[in-house]
């Protein structure tokens, strides 16, 4: 079973590649053609090293940044309410 656990490591990795480098749009794939990466990502350790190290673009926030929520605060230490006392 212990002799399993590798395997079975890479190969959800390799699926995982295959299936990131299929769902990504070719404008953030750099290095190689699509197709490649693809035939690529079957190589099971290789494969899914290059594509995490070389062939994907990071990625940029999307949209304006989101307004942080306020802190919450108890009764006594919020001024409009111990105004209202």
């Amino acid at each position: 079973m212990a002799k399993a656990i590798p395997i079975i490591i890479v190969v959800a990795l390799a699926v995982y590649t295959l299936f990131d480098v299929i769902a990504t749009p070719r404008d953030r794939i750099r290095a190689l053609p699509k197709p490649v990466w693809v035939l690529l990502a079957l190589v099971p350790a290789l494969g899914v090293l290059l594509w995490l190290t070389v062939g994907k673009m990071p990625t940029k926030p999307s949209g304006p940044p989101r307004p942080q929520r306020p802190i919450a605060r108890g009764p006594d230490d919020d001024p409009d309410f111990l105004r209202g006392l």
